[in-house]
């Protein structure tokens, strides 16, 4: 695959608590986006924040939180990236979608991985 010069980074925040059909709601979200051929995805767990909802959840010890942060995100060509988009409509019920312009500089796989075929 070849990425470089122009593209959008989506970024979805959500609990790590949700769910899709009983299971994590990231998982579903990274599991559709790689069917999609979509570049990659990465799930970032935050240690501390708060949302819409207005309540703090914390890693720290005295108030330790099963609801983490959590931030998937999305880097891919735009037409690609808002092609996505309908499938969060239909996932993602509470939470943060956001679009930000980036630019691509290197995005090189492993020798012999299917992801550097280009597309």
């Amino acid at each position: 695959m070849k990425l470089q010069g122009p593209a959008l980074r989506l970024t979805i925040f959500i609990g790590e608590s949700d769910q899709w059909r009983h299971k994590p709601l990231y998982h579903e979200i990274v599991r559709r986006a790689h069917r999609a051929g979509l570049a990659g995805a990465s799930v970032l767990r935050g240690i501390e924040g708060y949302g819409a909802s207005n309540h703090i959840h914390t890693t720290r010890i005295l108030s330790l939180s099963e609801d983490l942060p959590l931030a998937i995100v999305i880097v891919d060509a735009a037409e690609r990236v808002r092609a996505f988009l309908p499938q969060l409509d239909e996932l993602v019920g509470e939470g943060l979608v956001i679009i930000d312009e980036v630019e691509v500089i290197r995005y090189v796989g492993r020798p012999g991985d299917p992801a550097r075929e280009t597309r």
